[in-house]
């Protein structure tokens, strides 16, 4: 039996051309790093093609909602709306019928007189301080009105209506006191209880109204004082300050009074006057007589 020759051992190794295709995929990635080092990256293409790539592959996509999301509520579910009603209130509510106090400027306008009141008042005080502490006259505050009063003792002799020669400075210095523009001055003769009988007053009304009228006229030689503002007033022993039971009493309400009205127009004054103090029937009387 023939021997059988041996096989031929094979070359151990890779093969040649390996060697070549490994260099050659090295010389092109190469390239390709050398050409991405140099490129710009757009940033808006990829992340297009990031999302097309997700959206290929099956990752959860994204999808743009145009309204809020709303849940549902409970008390939708379980209540309906109803109709409110209204639930009453126990308060009695007034309102004035004065328009004109409820506005911001006739506020205003009342502090502002108020103000003006106490400046004229203060300067009257100071200028009369010594005829109000010898006892001759007196001023006092009411309100917007600034009532001086005179008293006879001072102004006038007992029973007469003619002013004191000796007072007439003191009625000049108040006429200088009076404000062109305050608004009206009222001048009222007042009397006590005790009648009076003679040739020249027939009683107390007539005493009272000329005691009152003397007055006026030696406050308007003033040339800066316009008579239309001024309203002449006898009371006789209707208005007294004090009983009529005294000596002392007496002598007060015997008198005469400037009344200063501040923010008074003549015509409002007027019918002030005549609402407020109607005629007495006593004079009424007297004057029949």
């Amino acid at each position: 039996m023939s021997e059988v020759a041996p096989a031929k051992a094979s070359k151990a190794g890779l093969p040649g051309w390996v060697m070549t295709f490994a260099d050659l995929m090295t010389l092109l990635m190469c390239f390709f790093v050398l050409l991405l080092a140099f490129s710009e990256m757009d940033v808006v293409k990829f992340k297009q093609l990031s999302g097309s790539m997700k959206d290929a592959f099956g990752v959860q996509a994204e999808v743009e909602v145009r309204t809020i999301p709303k849940g549902t509520s409970v008390i939708a579910q379980e209540f309906s709306p109803g109709k409110p009603e209204t639930t009453p209130i126990n308060e009695v509510r007034q309102f004035t019928i004065n328009s004109n106090l409820n506005t911001l400027d006739a506020m205003e306008r009342v502090e502002r007189e108020k103000d003006a009141t106490e400046d004229h008042v203060s300067r009257i005080r100071l200028a009369l301080r010594e005829e109000i502490e010898n006892g001759s006259v007196s001023v006092q505050v009411e309100g917007s009105k600034i009532i001086i009063q005179i008293l006879e003792k001072a102004s006038f002799e007992s029973g007469f209506a003619d002013v004191r020669p000796d007072f007439l400075p003191v009625l000049t210095k108040i006429s200088h006191l009076i404000d062109k523009n305050v608004g009206m001055v009222t001048i009222s003769g007042h009397t006590d209880d005790i009648p009076i009988a003679n040739e020249r007053f027939r009683s107390n009304w007539d005493l009272s109204t000329s005691r009152a009228v003397s007055v006026a006229h030696e406050l308007l030689r003033n040339a800066e004082l316009t008579p239309a503002r001024f309203v002449v007033t006898g009371h006789a022993d209707t208005r007294p300050r004090a009983d009529n039971r005294t000596a002392e009493n007496r002598a007060k309400n015997r008198r005469v009074e400037i009344s200063i009205i501040r923010g008074l127009e003549p015509d409002e004054e007027r019918e002030i006057s005549v609402e407020q103090t109607p005629l007495p029937v006593a004079a009424t009387e007297d004057t029949a007589s």
